[in-house]
């Protein structure tokens, strides 16, 4: 009986070494890597004090938000949902759940939920101290 333990030793051994291989610990998936914003402008930071802010958004079925720009970057990540996004023109972008958005500065747009479920994004503005990321149209 020892021999036959000592024999099946080592394939004990190889086995759990596969196995251990097909789950790594920590899983990494890029989600997007770019150095230009929906619109093609080159990213910037802020020039002096930069803050960072990090926000939830729910958008509930067919609401329409305000016509705003922002004077900072901005990034969102859609939870849940769907949100369609119109530019000043007439030009649209649809984002779906799994989408990361880095948004146009300085260029006039609204955001709607066409869905019949709550829109749910991560949001992250880098804005200059005391400075707010969203001017609303008059």
């Amino acid at each position: 009986m020892k021999p036959f333990l000592v024999a099946l030793l080592p394939v004990l051994l190889l086995a759990s070494s596969v196995l251990a291989q097909e789950t790594p610990p920590v899983k990494v998936e890029t989600l997007l890597s770019t150095d230009k914003t929906v619109m093609g402008q080159p990213l910037a930071l802020p020039k002096r004090d930069p803050v960072l802010i990090v926000s939830s958004y729910e958008i509930a079925p067919g609401a329409r938000l305000a016509r705003h720009k922002h004077p900072f970057s901005r990034y969102a990540y859609v939870l849940a949902g769907e949100l369609i996004v119109e530019f000043d023109g007439g030009e649209q972008r649809r984002y779906r759940t799994g989408e990361f958005i880095v948004e146009a500065v300085d260029i006039w747009h609204f955001g709607r939920n066409p869905g019949s479920v709550p829109v749910r994004l991560l949001v992250i503005d880098q804005v200059e101290a005391g400075q707010s990321n969203t001017v609303l149209a008059k």
